[in-house]
């Protein structure tokens, strides 16, 4: 149950955070090319690698890891999970997956965002 809480405090903080960052950024250069959610992605695609290099040498426990991962940079963007699992299979030579994923992950999802667009649009 602490998992949980860890997992459910990190994203409640990093919803928080997504919100307020991109509103500011989106406020201060304007929100045409949907900048402040490009800087959300990249900045939790930064995070996440440097959460999972602390954690790789030790210098950040299983608890801290959810914490900041799952829960922070899980409510902060699913860009950074989604981008750390594709280095991760890059990384293990599985070069062919890696392509699928990212691949299959775009495609799928501009999809599935215009299937939910479609069939619950409100006219």
């Amino acid at each position: 149950m602490r998992i949980v809480l860890l997992i459910g405090a990190g994203s409640f903080i990093g919803g928080i955070s997504r919100y307020f960052l991109s509103q500011l950024i989106d406020e201060k250069w304007g929100n045409s090319f949907t900048l402040g959610t490009l800087a959300v992605n990249v900045i939790g695609c930064f995070l996440i690698g440097v959460v999972f290099a602390l954690s790789d040498r030790a210098l950040l426990g299983q608890e801290g890891r959810y914490f900041l991962a799952t829960g922070l940079l899980g409510g902060f963007t699913t860009f950074s999970a989604f981008s750390y699992q594709t280095i991760f299979l890059i990384q293990n030579g599985k070069l062919t997956y890696a392509a699928l994923y990212v691949t299959s992950s775009i495609l799928l999802g501009l999809f599935a965002t215009y299937l939910g667009l479609y069939l619950f649009k409100t006219s």
